[in-house]
């Protein structure tokens, strides 16, 4: 097939979201190099993730773009290539998230360093949706909002022990030892998170461990998880949720918050896999019920994934304010992926292809009933 050809069928394709190529519109790319058209129909969101890192192409409101393909549904009508078809394979046949693959996205990821996520983040260092209610007018104020649900969430108290899987660099941790007292054990596979979340709770009651989930050992009066479930793949999800339910108390409470996808899949996308989460995987709900059967009680369920568009429109506006305090340890093309991560992330939210669930769990049952948490 020529160029011209495949332009004109990327063209149809994008007309169908009203985005045109070279258009006025905030929304519109900007083309700078033919051979995109091809790669991207031959990758789907590899090369159109790949092609925008190349510098092939711009655009003025990515997040916006990104919303009207997704709104319209037009990763649905590009054809699964061969490269999407490995990884759907590979996650079938091989358990992408055992043994040392465990730490893979710590080192490729949360490795990457400590300045890039003090710039981007709160002051609390939190790496998951927000919450914006209560009048929250600041990244800050929004995520001390989810930091004191979570909380509530599970009716923490002074002096209770708290295992937090998937710690970050401690943001929960310390909040809930300095707002509510309580003991916190947080575990993570990033040694950077290890050495600044350190840093960050001293002082406080506050154990944070470079340590994979299926090594916890003690007994937890609460087991939270934000934000960590997405690593955890299909594959492992019942050996997760049977750890959980080993380190839980028997009057114990387990609260987990997860980006979710409504149809349930074996593999993340194929871009965010390669460049931005290697061996990730959000889970649907089947796949979060099934694991947890004869396991738990599920005693509340809420959806808060409306909250992440704004979340990562706070977060890519941070870091593009300060990227020249960062160009030092950063080059362009990285600048080019995180954006597209931040922004592309930002328009899968806002036309919701993906959901934010925060969920708690019980033992048995709580007697009377649980008493759900809104804000």
């Amino acid at each position: 097939m020529s160029l011209s050809k495949y332009r004109n069928t990327f063209e149809k394709l994008l007309n169908l979201a009203e985005i045109e190529i070279n258009g006025s519109n905030p929304w519109d790319i900007q083309v700078h190099n033919e051979r995109m058209y091809e790669r991207v129909l031959a990758q789907g969101s590899l090369g159109l993730g790949e092609s925008y890192m190349d510098g092939w192409w711009d655009c003025e409101r990515l997040d916006q773009f990104i919303y009207r393909v997704l709104n319209a549904r037009l990763d649905k009508k590009i054809k699964k290539n061969f490269p999407v078809l490995y990884e759907i394979l590979i996650a079938k046949f091989f358990n992408r998230q055992a043994g040392k693959r465990t730490y893979t996205v710590g080192k490729h990821h949360y490795d990457i360093g400590n300045d890039l996520f003090t710039i981007m983040l709160d002051k609390y260092m939190c790496y998951s949706c927000a919450y914006w209610r209560k009048e929250a007018e600041t990244l800050d104020q929004a995520q001390e909002n989810k930091l004191e649900m979570i909380c509530r969430k599970i009716d923490l108290r002074p002096g209770m022990e708290v295992l937090d899987i998937g710690c970050g660099w401690g943001g929960f941790a310390r909040y809930a030892a300095e707002k509510y007292h309580a003991r916190i054990t947080g575990i993570t596979v990033s040694r950077q998170q290890v050495n600044l979340g350190r840093h960050f709770c001293a002082g406080y009651d506050v154990d944070i461990k470079l340590l994979d989930y299926r090594k916890i050992k003690g007994k937890f009066d609460r087991v939270v998880s934000v934000g960590m479930f997405e690593h955890v793949g299909y594959k492992n999800h019942r050996k997760y949720m049977k750890t959980v339910k080993k380190v839980l108390k028997d009057n114990g409470l387990f609260f987990l918050h997860t980006i979710g996808n409504d149809v349930s899949a074996v593999c993340g996308d194929s871009w965010i896999n390669k460049y931005i989460f290697p061996n990730g995987m959000t889970p649907s709900m089947s796949q979060i019920s099934k694991s947890c059967e004869k396991l738990f009680v599920m005693e509340d369920w809420e959806n808060i994934g409306v909250h992440y568009d704004k979340t990562l429109m706070h977060w890519y506006d941070r870091i593009r304010v300060s990227w020249r305090s960062l160009m030092k340890n950063y080059d362009d093309r990285f600048y080019r992926m995180w954006s597209f991560y931040l922004l592309s992330c930002a328009g899968l939210f806002r036309a919701r292809q993906a959901e934010v669930w925060q969920m708690v769990f019980s033992n048995k049952g709580i007697p009377g009933g649980y008493k759900a948490v809104r804000f």
